[in-house]
């Protein structure tokens, strides 16, 4: 099995213990691909070119593609950041925003209907305040295509120092990520989600409406043509 982690930070601290955990049980049995977020892209320009034209053609590309090639290639993807604000790590938000071209409602892989994804986050008090972070992370990844998604929040009740949280916290911690980790040894590839399913057809509804209102393909009609989610004389 390849998995391909997105990291929200460098630091060795609570993110990196947690993270390290749940691969704990895959690492020895597993190809592992990690980036961080020196790997990540700058922010999106909003230059529209990978709607108009391409992806590759992304000012940013030379770091979103082989972030994107390593996402396509694995059977699991896992995202691990602390929580900052409420919300995700800027740097990994502004890979999310590179990602947009690649939704459903665009020009999505079929690769992806069968993959899964782990989202691990931490964050200062009870876990449910991390829940706007995995949103974040949640939203790409569903409207990428990935049914099967698990999420892993952990508060940190006692600080945000690992090495200060109490003995007890940490084998704690690290039990539960190591539990969900172990789940993983032996994964199966996912099937659609009924939402997944209902949001395919609407994106190719939606498609064949664009395809049929400016008569010539777009970049995203062309994207659905070739793979034979619509058919070119649907503007007829």
């Amino acid at each position: 099995m390849r998995i391909t982690v997105l990291n929200g930070t460098d630091v060795v601290g609570c993110t990196y213990q947690i993270k390290e955990g749940f691969l704990g049980p895959l690492r020895n049995s597993h190809e592992i691909i990690e980036f961080y977020p020196k790997d990540m892209p700058q922010f999106c320009r909003g230059c529209k070119i990978c709607f108009l034209k391409d992806a590759a053609l992304c000012p940013s590309a030379d770091k979103v593609m082989p972030i994107w090639q390593a996402m396509m290639a694995a059977d699991l993807i896992v995202v691990a950041a602390p929580v900052y604000g409420l919300g995700i790590p800027a740097a990994l938000k502004a890979l999310l925003d590179h990602l947009c071209v690649r939704w459903m409602v665009h020009r999505p892989e079929e690769d992806m209907f069968t993959k899964r994804a782990v989202v691990i986050t931490n964050s200062i008090g009870p876990p449910f305040l991390a829940k706007s972070a995995q949103r974040d992370v949640v939203n790409t990844l569903s409207w990428l295509g990935i049914s099967g998604i698990k999420r892993l929040g952990i508060g940190l009740m006692e600080g945000v120092i690992w090495e200060e949280l109490s003995l007890k916290r940490r084998e704690d911690i690290l039990k539960k990520a190591k539990n969900v980790g172990g789940k993983c040894t032996a994964i199966r590839p996912a099937g659609k989600s009924v939402k997944t399913r209902l949001r395919f057809l609407m994106c190719a509804k939606m498609q064949k409406s664009v395809l049929k209102k400016h008569k010539v393909p777009t970049a995203d009609n062309l994207h659905w043509i070739e793979r034979g989610w619509i058919k070119s004389g649907d503007w007829v």
